[in-house]
């Protein structure tokens, strides 16, 4: 592989619906696209940071520079043996996953294309179709999410993840499982706690919640085992996974019993590959987070969720839940059993809307 030119896209998509955690109201994407090229042959990434450095230490004004400055000199007209290899040319730049994860994204895809091969099989998936859930945010009212909850289970979504913070966790909770008393339900409160809050969190117990996601600080993993001890419900780490070392640490730690995978967190497939292959030899099931992608982020959520320690439903919903019209053709759909059907497609299987694209684009930049 010899990439011999990058393009940076910024394009703006607003949300259907805006989308609350606890630390923030998101109403429009910014959202970072790369395509990599090599002799005629491209290939496409996402960014998926967010717009303020609130998730993690990354935004998207930072992810531009990061990758024209930094990572674009290390990978440019450069022998490289693969996209696997990809990653380890920008290895040594501390932190930015999100950044460099975009630009190692995109040479996998543009690496299974010139192969001829569907990126999920590429990267050794094996499923054919894959199971989702939804996320939904924080709510002006409970009464407004428990109709956006029964919405969702009809269209047959097979887990709700609903989001908590102080203030808007417990007595929610208690709603909702009241109001649905069957469906697979989890809370992700986006590192809203402290272990001083362990007694409150405990109360989450007797709601039968598939888990609790990352109630504690980004980059902590020893409150989370001390944490974890304490409650029924499985805790599932997020941010403060990273790397498979991460992963390693937490599972001897006895941290979280369930890991969320997701590809810009990690820095793209190859770090992805390696998390999932450290949980599945230790029993730890994982599943496929979101960041409120465009369609081709969630395009390469599809291809990782087929690999086969993806045993839990994850945040890759359809297209129409965040955009009124998604950048790639189809959109992402999800069937009435609560799938989606992976396609066969060279690359990440599917087409994209040059036209929308160009439309939805406030600034792009080439590097040769």
């Amino acid at each position: 592989m010899r990439i011999d030119r990058i393009t940076l896209r910024e394009i703006r998509m607003p949300l259907v619906h805006p989308f609350e955690t606890s630390f923030g109201r998101t109403t429009e994407r910014r959202i970072l696209l790369v395509e990599v090229e090599e002799d005629g042959a491209v290939g496409w990434g996402e960014v998926t940071c967010g717009e303020r450095p609130f998730y993690n230490e990354e935004w998207v004004d930072a992810a531009w520079l990061i990758l024209r400055d930094f990572v674009a000199p290390r990978i440019l007209d450069i022998d490289i043996a693969s996209a696997a290899d990809v990653g380890g040319r920008s290895s040594h730049i501390r932190g930015h996953h999100m950044a460099r994860g975009g630009l190692e994204t995109a040479a996998w895809d543009l690496e299974a294309r010139k192969l001829g091969l569907p990126l999920w099989q590429h990267i050794g998936g094996s499923r054919t179709e894959i199971d989702c859930g939804v996320s939904i945010g924080i709510q002006d009212s409970v009464e407004e999410l428990l109709e956006l909850i029964e919405r969702e289970v009809r269209a047959g979504y097979q887990r709700i993840k609903i989001k908590i913070k102080p203030g808007w966790d417990v007595e929610v909770v208690r709603q909702v499982r009241a109001a649905f008393r069957t469906i697979r339900l989890m809370a992700d409160a986006n590192s809203a706690y402290a272990l001083s809050d362990a007694a409150h969190l405990r109360r989450l117990d007797e709601f039968d919640l598939m888990m609790i996601e990352q109630p504690l600080p980004h980059d902590d993993i020893i409150d989370h085992a001390q944490l974890q001890a304490r409650l029924d419900t499985p805790i599932c780490l997020d941010e403060c996974i990273r790397t498979a070392r991460h992963a390693e640490q937490a599972i001897e730690m006895n941290a979280g019993r369930i890991i969320n995978i997701k590809l810009g967190r990690v820095g793209g497939f190859s770090e992805a590959l390696l998390v999932h292959n450290v949980a599945r030899a230790h029993g730890i099931p994982v599943w496929c987070g979101g960041m409120l992608e465009s369609g081709i982020g969630r395009a390469h959520n599809i291809a990782l969720s087929t690999l086969d320690n993806f045993t839990l439903p994850g945040d890759v919903s359809a297209s129409k839940r965040y955009w009124k019209q998604d950048i790639i053709d189809p959109p992402v759909e999800v069937g009435p059993g609560g799938t989606i059907a992976v396609r066969d497609e060279a690359g990440f299987g599917y087409e994209l809307d040059r036209d929308y694209i160009d439309a939805l684009t406030v600034r792009e930049e080439t590097i040769r």
